[in-house]
């Protein structure tokens, strides 16, 4: 059965779409990422499909950020654990966009124009406070030397996608699980590498009010194709949102990867994925963005490109599946 859950997102002072990338809910608090801007939203639960009074939370009120505060980071994935809040830009260089009505001389010079974006490479980790939402003082890893770009620059299988746009099976950074204190996985919704997708283990230290870099795993994960758009821990287990790297709108599914919230092994077979379910995406809308578990068997559904039945002047909903395999932790 699928209902609908409705998120109040009320006016806020910054201007970004009703496109939601990222998603967090622990409890009765849900964090989210609107696609734009360089905010945060924390909700608080009402009911299962309800959610209300928003709170909206300037990064650059909580972490020094790796450009100005206004500027887009494109947040993708956030993770709470019990004392912090993590948060991953997509990291990805992007393709000036082709807008409907442009004349066809014009689209090769559009398409020609690629920027690296360095303020979406952000990886930060902030305080969470007891109402469950960040607070100031957050510490991020440097976008320098010490930086990730900087350790796959020679890496064999990402180097030669970091300047290629994440809508064009380069790097793009679209998920986030803390499995420890000192180590998160990045899921990587491109490149896809002869149909295995890509999820990056990071093992970090702090010195000098900044994240240390410490160490860089690959895990290779045979999801048939698709890359990783979202990340969830779940009890023991990881869940995957998948869908295509490229701008297509299907298929999308949910996957679970058994122990995986505890670290992954460098390659995972696609018999050793289980689906949880397959999601039915709208033709060129309702992409499923971002997944979170609401409670046992309840698994909240959010999409980029929402349908116009899903958005109100200041809402948008998304889908609550029940009666999965979810909610064990």
């Amino acid at each position: 059965m699928t209902t609908r859950a409705v998120l109040h997102l009320a006016e806020h002072t910054h201007t970004y779409g009703l496109s939601l990338s990222g998603l967090s809910v622990r409890g009765d608090r849900m964090l989210l990422a609107p696609d734009e801007g360089a905010a945060l939203l924390g909700l608080a639960r009402h009911s299962e499909e309800d959610w209300g009074d928003p709170v909206e939370l300037a990064l650059a009120d909580l972490v020094d950020l790796p450009g100005g505060p206004d500027e887009e980071v494109d947040v993708e994935g956030i993770d709470v654990t019990d004392g912090h809040v993590w948060v991953t830009g997509s990291h990805s260089a992007k393709r000036k966009k082709v807008k409907a009505g442009t004349a066809p001389e014009k689209v090769a010079k559009r398409l020609r124009k690629v920027s690296a974006e360095e303020p979406r490479r952000l990886l930060a980790r902030l305080p969470r406070g007891a109402d469950g939402l960040p607070t100031a003082g957050g510490v991020r890893l440097p976008t320098d030397a010490r930086g990730l770009f900087a350790v796959l620059e020679d890496d064999d299988h990402l180097g030669p996608f970091l300047g290629i746009p994440g809508k064009d099976n380069g790097f793009d950074v679209e998920g986030l699980a803390a499995i420890a204190d000192d180590r998160v996985l990045l899921g990587l919704r491109g490149p896809v590498l002869r149909g295995w997708a890509v999820v990056l283990e990071l093992t970090l230290g702090e010195g000098d009010g900044v994240l240390d870099l410490l160490g860089v795993r690959k895990h290779f994960l045979d999801l048939r194709g698709l890359g990783v758009r979202d990340l969830v821990r779940d009890g023991d287990d990881l869940l995957v949102l998948a869908g295509p790297t490229m701008v297509l709108s299907r298929p999308a599914r949910v996957l679970r990867i058994c122990g995986g919230a505890h670290g992954l092994p460098e390659a995972v077979a696609a018999d050793e994925v289980e689906t949880v379910c397959e999601l039915e995406p709208g033709d060129g809308e309702d992409h499923p963005e971002a997944i979170g578990v609401l409670g046992p068997g309840a698994l909240l559904v959010l999409h980029d490109s929402p349908a116009a039945d899903r958005l109100g002047e200041h809402t948008v909903a998304g889908d609550v599946l029940h009666g999965l395999d979810v909610g064990r932790g």
